[in-house]
């Protein structure tokens, strides 16, 4: 027999067993249900693409932007280049408190309070390092629903799906393979379905999850680091 035959003969009635033939023989939920987890898993791959590229940018910027900060040379000279547009939460967090720096300064020769100072630039810090890793991560919480819910959706296909075939069963009151056989397998087919959107973004949300941790730990220890420089530079100005 020719192992690539695609149709069967059963009950004398050709049954496509292909992807694409039991996708179309299904009933029209089973379809509906189909449709709805293959557009999961692109999404899924959208989202785990499209993050992954972000975080690779983020950490490339970061590493050069901190080679250039810890160069030795002027800070001032460095906001004033990036200052515009910075591209990545390192330099986010380092605008921002230059800004509140610059700002707090602007004007004063005597009366500077260094501990109010310091608060407002560190929440200023704390704010920005919040709003920028919430850019980064983008839509990967949306990773653990696509995760968890398409295997009980593709569940729900794969019952009802057996339901039909039941059903055909007692109608034609017949239950050889031939009449049980179609359904069933169009009713898997949801299930298999779910588990391809799921496993790759369970998967996925556990790994970018992680990364993205360890990202705001760098972010949040520049920002104690450069915290700890801008109080330096306080306690010089009130000597």
């Amino acid at each position: 027999m020719d192992e690539t035959l695609q149709a069967t003969e059963l009950g004398g009635n050709a049954v496509d067993f292909s992807i694409l033939g039991m996708f179309a023989q299904a009933d029209f939920i089973v379809q509906s249900v189909m449709i709805l987890l293959i557009v999961a898993s692109v999404w899924g791959w959208s989202i785990i693409f499209n993050t992954w590229n972000r975080l690779k940018m983020a950490r490339a910027k970061s590493d050069e932007f901190e080679d250039i900060f810890w160069s030795g040379n002027s800070l001032d000279d460095l906001y004033s280049r990036i200052k515009a547009a910075p591209d990545h939460p390192l330099a986010a967090v380092f605008v921002a408190a230059m800004r509140e720096w610059q700002r707090s300064l602007t004007g004063r020769t005597s009366g500077l309070d260094k501990v109010t100072v310091q608060d407002r630039i560190n929440k200023v810090m704390h704010v920005t390092t919040g709003r920028e890793m919430d850019k980064l991560e983008g839509q990967v919480g949306y990773l653990a629903t696509i995760g968890s819910a398409s295997p009980f959706v593709g569940l729900f296909g794969t019952v009802w799906g057996i339901m039909n075939s039941f059903t055909s069963i007692a109608m034609a009151s017949d239950t050889s393979l031939a009449t049980v056989a179609p359904g069933i397998a169009e009713a898997l087919l949801a299930t298999a379905l779910g588990l391809v959107a799921a496993i790759p973004a369970v998967i996925a949300y556990n790994k970018l999850s992680t990364d993205l941790g360890r990202y705001a730990s760098r972010v949040e220890g520049f920002s104690d680091e450069f915290a700890a420089i801008l109080s330096r530079q306080l306690d010089e100005r009130e000597r």
